[in-house]
């Protein structure tokens, strides 16, 4: 079961998403019809559109589940197709082209699709990775050159059976271990006899042998991959630059540098603020405001200076929630701090002291999700304690984050939730991607509403 998997897969993969695609456009048309927005269709009238999504998803080589790939990678690859399975079908079906509600049907139609075929392509993943992890589907590897980072792709193979990948030993002249299968000159002479399918080169072997190494390998029909040093061993995914025919890795390249994935944050980011604003603070502020007067004199806001993406300083808005004091940009707020007013103690616990920061997110100094944003004083005391703080800045500020979410939110008492919110925020720079900030927005809204302990 070790190739032929790999022959047929393909098509078992492509027959089941097709059935599972009339299925979600059938539940999509019954939801639709029962909402009163849409007077449904045929059975036969969603053949073609299946057909289209099988056709799509092939194009996009869907079936290809990598076996190093985690599941946001299958959840980017499906919401792809379904952007283009959506925009095809606005255009070219039928029994939208006469519909009153045309931008509510599409709309129904891609979450429905999402939430079934995002539930069918995990379960696909999951079965490949339980199929994987018992000795079936496995790929033959082997590492040239042991040494540096070699031993911990070893431990990796060992670890995490759901790869796929069975590792049979290592070559090199140094080396002697019982994994050791022989000196480098001796993988020329074993190697057609493994059935080897990935060779794993050490970055400090001798550049002769590498291209050596590369050149049977070409011959023989094998995938090489180079293994980096520990200087490239990061928390994140490396990608490269080419300059005419040399080529150079981008080392501290992020997500958010790549203009689709900042695009497509921005976009969410106007777009959720935008209807916050219309449908929330267009009331909340004039409320909270009279509120706030009544109970004591100053101004409605609390703006404080805070430093944004690159340390740029921007006024963060807030509710004001304290009397006026000398101390409110240099001094946290305590539990049970005398300075907090009554209306301030209740929109600091119900965190609606923080609502007016959408309209930051709307003049672009602020993002829904990011690392939060300190006050000057305190980033001046931090970034000479803690390594690496600045790197935070990278990226705009949230009103949310992941820190926040994992419970390192309100005071800082020590510098151990300190470090524990930058190495999260430093996590989540380097890992940026839409269906992590979906989950962290629907993560804070449960801290909202049932883990209050640390608001005042």
């Amino acid at each position: 079961m070790k190739r032929r998997f790999d022959t047929y897969f393909p098509w078992l993969f492509t027959a089941i998403d097709f059935l599972a695609s009339l299925f979600s456009l059938l539940i999509a048309n019954i939801l639709l019809q029962l909402s009163g927005v849409f007077g449904g269709a045929g059975f036969a009238a969603f053949l073609p559109l299946s057909m289209l999504w099988l056709l799509i998803s092939s194009l996009r080589k869907d079936y290809k589940i990598g076996r190093t790939d985690e599941y946001d990678h299958t959840l980017r690859n499906l919401l792809a197709t379904l952007l283009w399975f959506l925009a095809v079908t606005s255009i070219l079906w039928t029994p939208l082209q006469n519909g009153n509600f045309r931008w509510i049907q599409i709309t129904g139609l891609g979450i429905t699709m999402v939430f079934l075929m995002g539930s069918f392509r995990v379960l696909v993943h999951m079965f490949l990775r339980q199929y994987r992890a018992k000795g079936n589907n496995y790929s033959n590897a082997v590492i040239v050159g042991k040494g540096g980072t070699s031993p911990r792709l070893a431990d990796v193979f060992r670890i995490r059976k759901d790869f796929g990948i069975n590792f049979l030993g290592y070559f090199d002249d140094q080396a002697d271990c019982s994994q050791t299968r022989g000196g480098i000159n001796e993988f020329f002479g074993q190697a057609p006899n493994l059935d080897l399918d990935l060779i794993y080169i050490h970055e400090q072997l001798d550049p002769v042998l590498v291209k050596r190494v590369i050149n049977f390998a070409d011959e023989n029909y094998i995938k090489v991959k180079m293994i980096p040093g520990g200087s490239l061993q990061l928390e994140k995914n490396l990608s490269f630059s080419k300059y005419g025919d040399f080529f150079v890795i981008n080392v501290n390249d992020i997500p958010l540098d790549n203009p689709i994935n900042n695009l497509a944050k921005r976009a969410f980011d106007i777009i959720f603020a935008s209807l916050v604003t219309l449908f929330i603070l267009s009331w909340l502020i004039p409320l909270v405001g009279i509120l706030i007067k009544l109970e004591s004199r100053g101004p409605v806001f609390f703006i404080q200076k805070r430093n944004g993406v690159n340390n740029k300083v921007f006024n963060c808005l807030k509710f004001r929630s304290m009397t006026p004091n000398d101390y409110a940009d240099s001094k946290q707020a305590t539990k049970n701090d005398p300075r907090v007013t009554r209306i301030g103690s209740f929109l600091r616990n119900s965190s609606l002291d923080e609502m007016p920061q959408f309209l930051n997110v709307l003049t672009g100094d602020m993002s829904i999700v990011g690392p939060r944003p300190h006050t000057i004083p305190m980033n001046e005391t931090f970034k000479m304690q803690i390594e690496r703080y600045n790197s935070r800045h990278k990226i705009r500020p949230g009103i949310t984050g992941l820190a926040q979410v994992k419970g390192y939110r309100g005071e800082i008492e020590n510098t151990h939730q300190i470090r524990s919110r930058v190495r999260l925020d430093y996590f989540y720079i380097n890992n940026w991607s839409f269906f992590l900030d979906m989950g962290i927005m629907v993560k804070t809204i449960h801290e909202l509403l049932f883990n209050r302990e640390n608001a005042y």
